[in-house]
């Protein structure tokens, strides 16, 4: 792990080229300062990938396949004690304090989103020395006192089935709160009940139901998060919202036009709720030199375009404990329709390089903190991007 962890900041550095005095600047502001990840997934590993295959051969179905993989990948690979102390060096390497973790997989269907929001439960029960979980402010601030990280569950899916009375889809928003979900999407990628998602070429906005779902979600203290929504969902999302609605893992679209990305229209919209849009680390995505450089010209222009207290940081990446997989590689595969791609929709015919990808990597959050010194961010911006906006919101939405 230190290897991959050395390699990936001498490439970042490379780039940057930053002086002694920002480089310690940078490191030393980062260090001080409480950072909130607005949108990742904690370290994880590969972890008896054999029995992946031999549940395949039995005739195990996708999902207990997906589910059995999920786990290992999550929890039970920290069985093993030298995977515990590369998930501690990840964490110590990146100097983040908590991140918003993806804790429901995608998909409308409560009993399949709470898989995984029980897979990362389970992992901060059973080492709470290595991770903890935190649903109020104040729980990650009293983490980054103690010196400990810790995850802020959000969910991926969207917990809006079909055929269903209304009322009861509301009150799957309240079990998955209740369990401690704090930010959810509205959409994936494609349409649901609620409005479209970014793949949708129709781009129609929020339906009638989707603005009952905002308001709940504004009711009981839930960040509504439009990162895979259409522009006219989102935007609509965001006029409609009583509290801050959030693009916790998205980019600017001004800068690169991709699907994934958000208009300076709902952008202002976005800003106007009193929400962010985070920057993520997906070469793709970021388009141009698709590097450590590049996500930092997005910071730049959402700071520049609609000020340091709208932006924030949500990587949307990981890092992995120990090698990559031995097997698994008899899995059967089906594409789920709300997490389907449209051929082509991600990459857009950009080339994504081993070079871009190293200097993104998780571990080199501290260089975004030396690469916005280097731009001319003061720190109290600097300090609202890599964390503060993320406290704001959460305070002004999370009730007790």
């Amino acid at each position: 792990m230190q290897k991959k962890i050395d390699h990936a900041r001498e490439v970042a550095l490379n780039i940057l080229k930053p002086t002694p005095a920002q480089l310690q600047h940078g490191l030393e502001l980062h260090q001080h300062s409480l950072v909130w990840d607005a949108y990742s997934f904690s370290p994880n590993g590969r972890w008896q990938e054999e029995s992946l295959d031999q549940l395949s051969d039995c005739g195990a179905g996708r999902d207990e396949l997906s589910d059995t993989a999920e786990y290992n990948h999550h929890v039970g690979f920290l069985q093993d004690p030298g995977r515990r102390q590369e998930f501690a060096l990840a964490w110590r390497a990146a100097g983040v304090n908590c991140i918003f973790q993806n804790a429901g997989r995608e998909g409308n269907q409560l009993s399949v989103l709470v898989r995984r929001l029980s897979h990362y439960t389970a992992l901060c029960d059973r080492y709470p020395e290595l991770l903890r979980r935190a649903v109020w402010p104040e729980q990650v601030e009293a983490a980054a006192r103690d010196g400990v990280p810790c995850i802020c569950p959000s969910s991926n899916g969207v917990p809006i089935r079909y055929q269903v009375e209304a009322e009861e889809s509301l009150l799957d928003i309240q079990v998955l709160y209740s369990l401690g979900i704090r930010m959810m999407h509205l959409t994936y990628n494609r349409r649901n009940l609620i409005g479209d998602g970014c793949a949708e070429t129709s781009n129609s906005g929020l339906s009638d139901f989707g603005r009952q779902v905002v308001r709940r979600m504004n009711e009981l203290g839930v960040i509504p998060d439009i990162a895979h929504s259409g522009q006219q969902t989102s935007l609509e999302a965001a006029l409609c919202s009583s509290k801050p609605v959030v693009a916790s893992h998205s980019t600017a679209y001004t800068v690169n036009a991709h699907v994934r990305a958000k208009q300076d229209q709902t952008i202002r919209a976005i800003c106007d709720s009193g929400g962010y849009v985070g920057v993520c680390s997906i070469p793709p995505f970021l388009g141009g030199s698709g590097d450590i450089a590049m996500l930092l010209n997005h910071l730049e222009y959402l700071r520049n375009t609609f000020g340091a207290e709208h932006v924030a940081i949500g990587t949307d990446r990981g890092i992995l404990c120990g090698d990559g997989p031995s097997g698994g590689y008899k899995r059967p595969y089906r594409r789920i329709w709300e997490s389907y791609w449209p051929e082509g929709s991600v990459d857009q015919g950009f080339v994504t390089t081993e070079n871009m990808t190293d200097s993104l990597a998780w571990t080199n959050w501290p260089l975004l903190t030396v690469g916005m010194v280097q731009r001319g961010f003061s720190d109290d911006e600097i300090q609202k991007i890599i964390g503060g906006n993320v406290l704001r919101v959460c305070r002004a939405t999370f009730g007790k």
